[in-house]
This record gives C-alpha cells, structure tokens and sequence, in this order.
C-alpha cells in the first residue's frame, strides 16, 4: 500500500514539474517556427473527387474520402528513379486536371504518370530563373530573368519573350508594391496559347538611396520608391501569343499611373478582364479587352467611394454559362459574392448580411451551391459555409469554433477542413458537402502542453461612441496573484488588412508576449477600428485621419486596463512594428501621462515619406490633405515626448526608409528629447533568422530596464 501510495505522489510531482516549464525567449522566437509549432500534415491534396493524397514518411498516399482505405502511390526512392533527380524527401507537388503529378526538384518542371510510374515529360529552367508559371494546357513554364520575361517549352527550347528589361523598365513582375491583391506579373490563358504579363515602366521613380554597408568599401544598392504625391510607375500589360511570338499591349490609356488589377482571361481566350483604378483609388471600372488587338471592347460596370474602392479579387467565370461570371465586392459594405453577366448586368448577389466572404472556395458541378469561408458566424472566427444559390440560404460545414480553411474537392463532394482554435493546436477534418465529419485525416498535439504560460483571456469592449466591438486578448503571468500589481506591455499593430486577435490557437498571441508574462508582465494586445474583417465602414474610419481612431480606440483598451486592480497604471509600455511602430509613437505622444516606455520597430513617421499605392489609399496626396498629413506626422509631436523611447530599424528597409527614423531622431536633438536607437546591418523591414532573437531580446531589455 505504501508502495501504490509513493508511486501516485511521484507521478503527481512529475506531472506538476512538467506543467511548469517557463517560456523562454529562444521558445518564444526561434521555438515558434520549429520544435512548439503544431505539427502538420504534408502533400495533403485531392487527387479526384473520390480520393485525396498526403505524404507519409518517404511515400505519397492515395486514400478513399469515403472508406478512408489508403494504398503507397510513390515513393520518393521511385519518383528518383523516374526523374533522375536527387531528392532528400518527397518534394511539393500538385495534380493536373489530367491526373498527372507535376512535381518541381532541382531547377525542373517534372510530368509524372504515377500509376505507371514514368515520366511525362520535363521542363529544366536556367539558375537565374524567377517568378516561374506553369502551363499544362500549353506544357510550358513563363519565368523571369533580369527584368525580362522568357517561356521554356516541353522540347528544351527557352524564347524571350521581352528585351526592353533593365533601366527602369520590368517586365512579367509584380506591380503597385503588391497591393490590390497583386502577387505575381503572369497570367496564363484557359488553353495555354497566350501569356498576359505586366510591364512596368519606373524610369520616372526616384532611386532611393540605399547603402550596402558590409563590402570592404560600402555601395550604393538604391531602389525605386515612389513616394505619396510624387511621380508614380507606369504600368501596361502585354499579351503574347506563343503560336506566333507576337506581343500586343493592351489599350489602358491615360493617365499612365493609374493602377492595373485583378487580371483575368475569358473561358475563350478573346478577352481580358481587369479592375482599373484611378491614381486617386476612388473610383473603379471592370474593363473588358479584346486580347488579339488590345483594344477596349467596354466598361462593365463600376464602383466608386467617398474614401477608397479597393478591388482585392479577379472575377470568376462561370463554368456552366461562360456568359456569367462572379465577383468578390464591397459594394454593400461588406465582402459579398455577386454574379454579372458579361454585358456587366447584376444578376444576382448571392451571399448578403454584415459579415464578410473571406475567401470563395467554388461551386458544386451544377453551380446550384456556392461554397465560401467568412465571419458569418462571428468576426473572429472564419467558417466554412454553403450558401444554396437560388434561396441565399447559408449552411455552416466547418464544426469546431475557430479559424478554419477549406480545400474543396473538384466535384464539391467533400471538404478538407484544416483549422485550429483556441485550444486546437492543429486539426484536419474531412468533411462531406452536407458538413457530415466522414473522419478525423489529422490532429496535432499541443507543443505548449509542458508551458506554464498563465491564464489568456478574451476581451471584448466597445469604441467610445459604443458603435463598435473592439476585440482584445489579455495575458496574465504565470502563478499571477490577484492582490499584487503588474506592469502591462501593450503590443500594437493596428493598421488594414490585419487582425492581431481572434479565435485560432491561442487567441494569436505571439509567443513573444507569453515570455513577457513569464517575466511579470501582463500582455495586452486590441484591434483598433481599420482592422480587417469588420465591414467597409470600421475600416474606413481612419481615412484621412491615420492614428486618430486607432488611437482612440487603443485608450479604450487602456481604460479597461486601469480598471483592473492587479494593474500597475504607472507602469505601462507599448511596443509595435511598422504600422506597429507608428502606432507606439501616436500611443507614447499623444498620452504620454499613460505610457512610461515605448520600443517603435520600423516606424512610420510621416506618411508623405511613405509609398503611393498603401499611403495615399488612407490619406489621399498631401497637397488634397495637408491637415491631416500635418496631425498624422509624427515630428510635430515630438514636444509632448515624456517617456523613455526606443526607435530600431532595419538598415536596408525599403519598406518604410530609414528616413522616417532619421528625421524623428533629429527632431528629437532639435528639442533637446532624450531618445534610444538601433539599426540593424544588413536586414530590410523585418528582421528575421536568428538575429531576431537579438533583436527580442533588446526590446525585453528595455521594458526590464525602464518598466
């Protein structure tokens, strides 16, 4: 009896001792992406509609959606064999719509008959090679070399296309500085016959000045940066048909900076559809183009605003009638699914309400359900949905509450849910069209389990004007006591087309933030107004004005914070990155009776200082606006600095320059305001890899000296 007894205490200790493990800054930086990031499934891809693929140790799996019966398709030892290429593992892969596996390893496109178990064919592409688009209606690739544009064919051929690239001119290349949804400068034709590709045309930009200072004598690396209210690149798109190797350009006109957006090609091939926006991002046009002359064929519709339109999806033609087509807009306020024909009449909106289409996954054959993820169910939150076309009536699929993320099979019999929530590390569900769970494919165990990482918790208040939720997630220390108090570290972002809380694993939290709690510190983090997912109208409040509403908002979060007993009101930090930065110094000078210490990461000082396409969507040129480029810059704010302040920066950033903290460090010296700063050699906006742990670890050092 004794015996059972000291066994039972034992476990008992151990079992404590492992709930204790504190998190430490190595955990919280490098740990997040390697040994506590959940473990995850690879190749997981629908093969057919039947049957979905994942790789399994050496070997590609086949398995049966409905019976979950599996079989070995490939081993990475036969997929050697076949292309002859040394593979260390299973490399990524994707299935053609002919069943084929196109497989890329050493610098080639490789065809793979995976039953048979022999080569297609291959496409081996030059060292230099980027930006690579694969045809397999065409068997082809289109790549980039330089600044100009090149396609390789199936028999070893390579064609450039382009041979004007170089001296300000870039060909086949992202666009705008990739807002509008622009990530890549190639878009290939329904049959493979034409590629549709960017030029770009920056010989009117400014070379910024940017130094390489590690060569024995340092150089000048600049880069072409156009700033808000300056002379802004020029952009055409050419089409060029691979039968011939003519290239043709579409007609766009004038003015020449106007922006080129969300790309796409008619089912036939005769036509290209793009969103064009006006340079002052108000006023959108669906334009239609004949792709043989370049010609415009007509304007479909438009979309104009009061503060910005922001087109962020090219439209999505109809299958069943190649007449149709749909189309992500928030026209209504809210991201909704529409369908027009291509006479650019409204046919119908499918999806309706206040809450936002995340992302449209497709349809079932028939086009009779649509299948979308969106915050139907709440804003932070994303859900799988179907919404039956001809009633609108929406069926939630997805089942845990969380974030989640669809695959659809090609014939929309079932769904591979890949999600997390805030105590799901990790899981893949498969799911049938109905939202039935058919099995669990996988589910991650939770590399935090040994952590003592103190108590997390949601918050939610509302704006001052009690019009609007505002989201927070809380963070207490470990073994916190209610009758101490606790210094608070703020972590801000707060700018568009971000949401730092919702309710995937962990709220979000960064793990930096869970080592600041283990260090006695509460961690507190809010979504402001102009965060995503919230409706045109909560994002839109900060045109014109950045930093006002943000920071309103903020205070409210720091208002629900000196409510709270446990917390030391004279002793509250903030830290942020790049709109995060910015967001410190509003916090640290517009409140400097509430905030001690501040860190400003890559901070925005003067948005006339920032980039066209981003800047003047949120606050038009400053000659249109120079009141609130004056309120929004910081400089003029310096004066009210009180607290122990900290810039650092990256010193070959060209996202947000250098200058930015160079002209708020001077101004700092001018007022005689005591101010740290550190840059970091050799690292543009992020800095990342191992030095970021440096990095962390002098950020923490700050709030431990000053906090």
């Amino acid at each position: 009896m004794y015996r059972i007894v000291f066994l039972f205490l034992l476990f008992a200790q151990l079992s404590v001792v492992a709930q204790t493990k504190q998190m430490s800054l190595e955990d919280a930086i490098m740990g997040r992406y390697t040994h506590l990031n959940p473990a995850s499934v690879r190749g997981l891809s629908w093969q057919d509609d039947e049957n979905y693929t994942q790789i399994k140790s050496d070997s590609l799996m086949v398995i049966h959606a409905k019976t979950g019966q599996e079989k070995c398709l490939l081993t990475t030892n036969e997929l050697e064999e076949i292309t002859g290429a040394s593979l260390r593992y299973f490399p990524a892969f994707n299935w053609l719509k002919d069943g084929s596996l196109l497989v890329q390893a050493s610098g080639t496109y490789f065809v793979v008959n995976a039953t048979e178990k022999s080569l297609v064919y291959s496409i081996q592409l030059p060292e230099e090679a980027q930006n690579a688009v694969f045809s397999e209606q065409g068997k082809w690739v289109a790549f980039t070399q330089g600044d100009d544009l090149y396609v390789a064919l199936n028999d070893g051929a390579v064609k450039q296309i382009t041979r004007d690239g170089g001296k300000g001119i870039v060909n086949g290349q992202s666009v705008h500085r990739n807002e509008f949804g622009i990530s890549n400068g190639i878009f290939i034709s329904p049959n493979g016959n034409f590629i549709a590709f960017y030029r770009k045309d920056e010989s009117m930009v400014s070379d910024y000045p940017l130094v390489d200072y590690m060569a024995r004598e340092a150089s000048y690396t600049p880069v072409k940066y156009p700033m808000a209210g300056l002379a802004s690149h020029h952009v055409t798109l050419g089409v060029y048909n691979i039968g011939t190797g003519s290239t043709t350009f579409l007609k766009t006109g004038e003015p020449l900076d106007h922006f080129l957006t969300n790309v796409a090609w008619s089912p036939d091939e005769k036509n290209i559809y793009m969103a064009e926006l006006n340079r002052e991002q108000n006023h959108m046009q669906l334009n239609c183009y004949d792709a043989a002359t370049g010609d415009k064929v007509k304007t479909l519709f438009e979309e104009t605003g009061d503060t910005y339109v922001e087109p962020l999806f090219p439209i999505h033609f109809s299958k069943v009638n190649p007449a149709e087509f749909y189309y992500l807009s928030r026209k209504d306020g809210w991201f909704h699914v529409y369908k027009y024909n291509t006479d650019g009449q409204l046919v119908k909106q499918l999806t309706k309400g206040e809450w936002e289409v995340t992302r449209l996954l497709g349809f079932d054959p028939k086009e009779k359900s649509l299948f979308v993820e969106g915050t139907l169910d709440s804003p932070i939150e994303n859900h799988i949905y179907r919404i039956d076309v001809k009633s609108g009536k929406s069926t939630r699929l997805s089942v845990g509450e969380g974030m989640h993320r669809a695959v659809l099979s090609p014939g929309a019999s079932y769904v591979i849910d890949n999600w997390n929530g805030v105590e799901v590390p990790r899981k893949v569900d498969l799911l049938s069209a109905n939202g039935k769970v058919q099995q669990n494919i996988f589910e991650a165990a939770n590399p935090l389990a040994d952590y003592d990482l103190g108590e997390t918790k949601l918050v939610t208040l509302k704006t001052a004007d009690g019009k609007y939720d505002l989201f927070g997630r809380l963070i207490l220390p470990p073994n916190f006591d209610s009758s101490k108090k606790y210094p608070v570290v703020v972590y801000v972002y707060g700018g568009p087309h971000s949401q730092m809380v919702d309710k995937s694993w962990q709220y979000q939290t960064r793990w930096w933030q869970y080592y600041m709690a283990s260090q006695g510190y509460i961690a507190f983090t809010m979504d402001n107004r102009g965060t995503n997912n919230r409706g045109r109208a909560f994002e839109t409040a900060i045109h014109r004005q950045l930093g006002i509403p943000e920071t309103e908002d903020q205070m409210q979060g720091v208002e629900y914070l000196k409510s709270l007993p446990y917390v030391d009101a004279d002793r509250m930090g903030v830290h942020g990155w790049s709109y995060g930065g910015f967001m410190t110094l509003n916090l640290m000078m517009r409140h400097p009776e509430v905030f001690k210490v501040g860190v400003a990461g890559g901070p925005v000082v003067d948005w006339s200082m920032y980039e066209i396409m981003y800047g003047e969507r949120y606050m038009d040129m400053p000659q249109e606006n120079p009141e609130g480029y004056e309120e929004s810059n910081m400089e003029n704010h310096v004066k009210d600095l009180q607290g122990k302040l900290m810039l650092i920066h990256g010193a070959q950033d060209a996202t947000v320059v250098m200058q930015h903290s160079m002209k708020f460090l001077r101004e700092c010296v001018k007022q005689n305001k005591p101010v740290d700063f550190f840059a970091y050699p050799i690292h543009p906006h992020n800095v990342r890899g191992k030095d970021r742990v440096h990095l962390m670890e002098k950020v923490s050092q700050y709030f431990f000296d000053y906090l």
